[in-house]
């Protein structure tokens, strides 16, 4: 593999100056064959999207989907990221300066879409720059080449650059070829305007490792002790030792093309027949697309939004294979407002309402460009925003009584509050029902536990009784209490219940017994009812026992 076979030292530095935000990006990948290397510098206002990061990410993206050093290939990365930057430019138009090298760690090949730059030093001399795309630039290779543009007041006017709405054309080298020890320097227009090629060349003398080269550059940079320092980026990368190819190798990559070029003649017969499969395939998408966005269109109607976005995400991939921007671009911004509803809905359920009203303004705003897309939902939001306001008050009264154990205080908010909701179709409806469910579960079972109370109080009472041999109004205790645990469905209390109220009927209706056969018993010397002694009075223990 090329880069086990290779030595490339990759150190970076991004930062944003004497701004709080950065709009530079620069990433890099190294695979097994060939790398790739981006560096961007953001030029739109857009506070929300990084353009300049948008880019990165999507160069690399489709480069590492298919990774390729050819000119036409890095002519696709580069579109594609324009083409990105085009879609998401929905409040300003996002542009950016770009300038990427991509090698298969023998040779490499730059492109540039700007005024971003590569620097390429040999033996510590500078062997290569690329040009801008800058009037200034224009300016220098017409009238007066020796002229230094770093500081020229046209350097900033960029003739081509990323997210330009025409002709975009990107300059994109030839393959140059890589030698050991070469240096390659990346970077944005915040670096170079204050950082010349000689201090560049001169800082590379006494340094052995990239990153003690970016960081005696931003050294170099800083010194200048500018009252405004720009965003600025540098990327180094160190040629330590380059992919050397044995005619071996290339004997091997001589045969490959020529089986490809024989395969690829076998193969051109079917051509006709893939065409064909391709273009059903294409009509399936077409149909599955449309699906979709029909889909989406319903459920946004019933104001189902959460599935409203996902058939929009669906379509717009399906526009995204059939490399068709204007329903990719159309369902990307119907993607967008929906998810600029639920985001403010979530914001008014959470009593975030200013913010709330700013989701819903964004998404009044972004609808108009797609024929007022939504306009009656977004604006009834933003009308019943007062009655919202009311709701989340009402459930926040709610709230605080039910963590004071106040049930029904807080069921009365909680109706209140739904009963508002409904009126208005408040999304948060359900949550306010789950929360009246809870609230009646919690008084419920506080009624269950006040009848348990009651009838544990009876049971005493019954026992009591029984203690005092009053069988009959023990009886009636004991029955009163079994109502009560037959309501609330405790079994075990209404069986212990049923052997007590026995055992007292036994006391009150006791059995006669006859005297023993072959003797009479005088009348005299019948026993009298011990019912006073203690023996026949139950033993708390025994009441107890019985009871359970």
């Amino acid at each position: 593999m090329r880069k086990e076979n290779s030595n490339f030292k990759t150190s970076f530095l991004s930062e944003a100056g004497s701004f709080l935000q950065n709009k530079d990006y620069f990433a890099y990948t190294e695979l097994d064959d060939v790398a790739c290397w981006v560096a961007v510098k953001g030029l739109d206002s857009d506070q929300e999207i990084s353009s300049a990061e948008l880019a990165v990410k999507a160069i690399l993206e489709k480069f590492m989907e298919k990774p390729s050093m050819s000119r036409r290939s890095i002519k696709k990365y580069i579109r594609y990221a324009q083409n990105i930057l085009q879609n998401q430019s929905l409040r300003v138009r996002l542009k950016a300066s770009i300038v990427m090298v991509v090698s298969d760690y023998s040779k490499m090949i730059v492109a540039v879409a700007g005024n971003s730059r590569l620097y390429h030093f040999r033996n510590g001399t500078l062997s290569f720059k690329s040009t801008d795309q800058s009037l200034a630039q224009e300016l220098v290779s017409n009238r007066n080449r020796s002229l230094d543009i770093s500081q020229h007041e046209e350097r900033t006017n960029l003739l081509n650059y990323l997210g330009k709405p025409n002709d975009f054309q990107p300059f994109v080298s030839k393959k140059m070829k890589l030698m050991d020890g070469d240096v390659l320097v990346l970077c944005t227009a915040g670096f170079w305007e204050d950082v010349g090629e000689i201090e560049m060349a001169d800082a590379l003398e006494d340094v052995k490792e990239p990153e003690q080269y970016t960081d005696l550059l931003e050294e170099v940079l800083l010194s200048r002790q500018r009252k405004v320092v720009n965003n600025y980026t540098i990327a180094a990368i160190f040629v330590n030792k380059v992919y050397q190819e044995t005619n071996k190798k290339k004997m091997k990559y001589i045969k490959m093309i020529a089986a490809a070029l024989i395969v690829t003649l076998i193969v051109g017969g079917g051509a006709i027949y893939y065409q064909a499969k391709q273009g059903k395939k294409m009509a399936e998408l077409t149909v599955e697309m449309k699906d979709h966005e029909k889909s989406g269109n319903l459920y946004f109607q019933d104001g189902n939004y959460e599935k409203a976005l996902l058939e929009y995400s669906e379509g717009r991939n399906a526009a995204k294979k059939l490399n068709d921007p204007i329903h990719r671009n159309l369902l990307a911004k119907k993607l967008r407002i929906t998810e600029l509803i639920i985001n403010g809905d979530k914001l008014a359920e959470e009593g975030k309402f200013n913010e709330a009203l700013e989701q819903y303004e964004k998404a009044k705003k972004e609808g108009k460009l797609i024929d007022d897309f939504g306009k009656e939902a977004i604006e009834q939001r933003i009308a019943n925003m007062d009655t919202i306001v009311q709701i989340a008050e009402a459930v926040k009264d709610g709230d605080f009584r039910f963590e004071s154990e106040d049930y029904n205080g807080a069921l009365a908010a909680y109706q209140k509050a739904r009963k508002k909701a409904l009126t208005i179709a408040y999304t948060g409806e359900p949550q306010i029902k789950t929360k009246i469910e809870e609230t009646e579960a919690k008084i419920a079972e506080l009624k269950k536990a006040q009848k348990e109370l009651k009838a544990e109080g009876l049971e005493k009472s019954g026992d009591q009784s029984y203690a005092s041999q009053e069988y009959g109004k023990a009886i009636e205790y004991y029955t009163l209490a079994q109502e009560i645990y037959q309501e609330t469905e405790l079994l075990s209390k209404v069986l212990g219940l049923e052997r007590k109220v026995m055992n007292a009927n036994d006391k009150l209706n006791p059995v006669p017994q006859g005297p023993p056969a072959g003797k009479a018993v005088p009348e005299e010397e019948t026993p009298p009812m011990n019912e006073g002694t203690a023996a026949d009075q139950p033993s708390d223990s025994e009441v107890m026992k019985e009871g359970k």
